[in-house]
């Protein structure tokens, strides 16, 4: 999805820059005439824009440019943003149609394993295009030392949700942490009563300190987050689950521990990119394998 408005500003992306230019040339068209248009992009077809300036990935592309207006509900787009700023997600309908006709529906819903997927419906003679749409993951930190700052920077350039957990003064400092949306200092013992608690996806625990990190993880054992991640070697998860007096393999929610994917990281940037690319790839169920044959036949090698 994207949006285009009367200045000229564009929000999202549809092709990865390719096509973008041409597409809000239509959605001006589509603003003056107050009605929906179908454009399409054929990669194969050489008297194709596509074809002519060398871009895109092959293929056809259809889309369907919508006005956002008053009387029609802005597309519930409000609806949207409201329930799903709020933790929710659902089911958004937008009509396909060659006539112009504009129509939308907004259905809460439970959330899906696949987050974002989408697919075209035929009801009633009429084509739909359903998407299903879940907010953006809500990343709990705990632990507001240095390496923390690149965790917390490269969640939010993912679009990602941060809180930032630190009952320690000198740590998780505010002018260390920008753009965290919140930080957290209340006891260990009282952050699942937090009102966010309900909203966080995943944690990464990287107080440093052993007791704290076997606090957080056993509070966070009661949780419905789908992604835990201890900061450390594989000998001292163990020491933090002896503090914690937890049985590894009865854990309700398994401990990555060491935390991320093998990607020879020694800084933290690089460290922040290995947790975090694990966590995507467990909230989005995808194996993190690499999407080339050449480099995964090279690791079975």
């Amino acid at each position: 999805m994207m949006l285009f408005n009367d200045l000229g500003q564009q929000f999202g992306l549809l092709s990865g820059g390719c096509l973008e230019a041409d597409i809000q040339r239509h959605a001006a068209r589509v603003m003056q005439s107050k009605q929906a248009l179908l454009v399409s992009y054929d990669g194969s077809d050489e008297d194709d824009i596509t074809f002519q300036l060398g871009i895109g990935c092959g293929g056809t592309v259809h889309i369907v440019l919508q006005p956002i207006l008053a009387e029609l509900a802005y597309l519930n787009l409000m609806d949207v943003h409201e329930h799903l700023s709020s933790g929710g997600s659902g089911l958004y309908s937008q009509l396909i149609a060659n006539d112009g006709q504009v129509e939308s529906r907004w259905e809460i819903a439970q959330p899906s394993t696949q987050n974002s997927s989408s697919e075209l419906i035929e009801k009633n003679h009429q084509t739909w295009l359903l998407t299903r749409l879940s907010p953006p993951p809500h990343l709990l930190v705990i632990g507001g030392g240095v390496d923390a700052q690149p965790v917390v920077q490269l969640a939010k350039t993912l679009g990602w949700t941060v809180t930032l957990w630190d009952s320690r003064p000198a740590n998780g400092r505010r002018e260390h942490f920008m753009s965290a949306d919140q930080i957290l200092r209340q006891p260990l013992d009282q952050l699942m009563q937090h009102k966010s608690a309900a909203q966080w996806n995943a944690a990464v625990v990287m107080s440093h300190n052993l007791q704290m990190d076997a606090h957080a993880i056993k509070a966070l054992q009661g949780s419905a987050i789908g992604y835990l991640a201890l900061l450390g070697p594989a000998s001292r998860k163990q020491q933090v689950l002896a503090l914690a007096q937890l049985d590894e393999q009865q854990l309700h929610i398994p401990l990555a521990g060491p935390a991320g994917l093998n990607l020879g990281a020694e800084l933290p940037e690089g460290i922040a990119l290995s947790i975090l690319a694990e966590c995507h790839a467990v909230l989005q169920s995808a194996d993190g394998q690499s999407l080339s044959d050449a480099f995964n036949t090279m690791a079975e090698s």
